[in-house]
């Protein structure tokens, strides 16, 4: 039963929030870990840079992959229950890939290396979707850019906490407890949200009919539970949906350039030890980190004054170019520290545009935010299919510089495909 009174100073959506802010920082830093953690599993296991480009792989195929399915999974099965079967997955994964090398001999770490950062993929694909349809359940449509770029904040948080954590851990624990223990505090969230979490507002108890009239009616975003194959066809085939997968798989080349390699870059090419590149590697996800804080900001003061379609557009517009011009610096910057400063600023070019998609998602979406938040990130992550053994194979062959060239070019695309991408035109007026 709702309560009649005033709403407490922290709403009951800001909680539900916190929760979600601290899935996607975990998620990030159990993404991330491997990769600070691949100088030291390369010797150990005996493995090649083109097999830890692999493992990514095979974190990023059942990430993208599970994306629309872990929508239609939130869909269906309500945020509260979907989040703590897929944040116990996750751990488990993490688990496994942690003890592996204890169980396993030979080749077959490497095979079960690769099962268990393919199930982290498909445990963590349904994350954001949920998390886009949890918000537009919860906030009203004109914070949801705002709340898209904080969540976004923690991700890179996370991205920024793990370099010198995983580093300090293996000097002192070794790779494997590394790996382990750095993930452990997932299970108190995991805890947390299946206590105090609801799938709706109206459902929490302690809901007060002050902070549901702040939510608003938006009806249009009510989710929609029923979702079959007919309609996930229908929603998938939109014309808006398939640019900005498209738009978000070329942006995401960049992404996964800056967010996987900076680290072993900073210690192949820019010859800076573990524990200093662990350290300088924190730059880059902390510029992201305020960049998509910034952008969240930004793009809800857009809103208002040039509505969804320009609202939305703007931000890309500006940033992604500018992204595709750091990355082209940063390769010719002849101090390496000013390299650092270069890729760190891209980096929070790029993460500006986080907002615009995830809320042009949540707007064109609807009732079907998961399923098509779920299908651009499947987009995304194709980035990451496409862009990971093509930086895996040219930084194996010291071609780094080819690399970041390549992250230009899709940038610069990915920024076109705005102007075709119309956050006015919403799924449901297909049906």
């Amino acid at each position: 039963m709702l309560r009649p009174v005033s709403a407490p100073f922290l709403r009951i959506r800001w909680r539900i929030f916190a929760f979600l802010f601290g899935f996607g920082f975990m998620a990030y830093v159990q993404q991330k870990s491997i990769t600070v953690a691949a100088d030291r599993i390369m010797p150990d296991l005996h493995l090649s840079q083109f097999q830890i480009g692999l493992l990514e792989q095979a974190f990023v195929v059942g990430y993208a992959f599970f994306q629309v399915p872990g929508g239609v999974f939130g869909q269906r099965v309500g945020a509260r229950r979907a989040f703590v079967s897929i944040g116990l997955l996750a751990f488990f994964a993490m688990a496994a890939t942690a003890i592996a090398p204890s169980v396993f001999a030979a080749q077959a770490v490497f095979v079960a290396l690769l099962a268990a950062q393919l199930l982290l993929g498909i445990a963590q694909g349904a994350i954001f979707p949920v998390s886009a349809g949890v918000f537009s359940a919860w906030f009203p449509p004109s914070r949801w850019a705002f709340v898209q770029g904080l969540q976004t904040m923690g991700l890179q948080l996370g991205a920024a906490v793990t370099p010198p954590a995983v580093a300090a851990l293996m000097i002192g624990l070794g790779w494997q407890s590394a790996l382990f223990w750095i993930s452990a505090p997932a299970l108190l969230l995991i805890g947390g949200w299946a206590w105090y979490a609801r799938n709706t507002p109206a459902a929490h108890p302690a809901m007060t009919t002050v902070e549901l009239a702040e939510i608003g009616d938006h009806r249009t975003s009510a989710v929609d539970t029923s979702v079959g194959l007919a309609r996930l066809g229908q929603v998938l085939a939109n014309r808006n949906v398939l640019l900005i997968a498209i738009s978000y798989l070329c942006m995401n080349y960049v992404f996964y350039l800056l967010s996987n390699w900076v680290f072993l870059y900073l210690i192949q090419e820019r010859h800076f030890s573990v524990l200093e590149s662990g350290f300088l590697a924190v730059a880059p996800p902390l510029a992201a980190a305020f960049g998509a804080g910034l952008g969240g900001i930004v793009t809800n003061a857009l809103l208002p004054r040039f509505g969804n379609r320009w609202g939305y557009r703007l931000v890309p517009l500006c940033a992604l170019p500018t992204a595709g011009s750091l990355l082209f610096a940063a390769v010719h910057a002849a101090n390496a520290y000013l390299a650092v400063a270069a890729l760190a600023i891209c980096y929070a070019a790029v993460e500006l545009t986080e907002a615009s998609y995830w809320g042009t998602a949540m707007a064109i979406g609807g009732g079907d935010t998961m399923a098509v938040s779920g299908f651009m990130n499947t987009g995304g992550n194709l980035g990451g299919i496409v862009g990971i053994p093509i930086v895996a194979y040219l930084s194996g062959h010291q071609e780094w510089n080819a690399a970041f060239f390549l992250g230009t070019g899709f940038a610069v695309v990915s920024a076109l495909l705005w102007l075709l991408i119309d956050a006015d035109r919403p799924v449901s007026a297909a049906r």
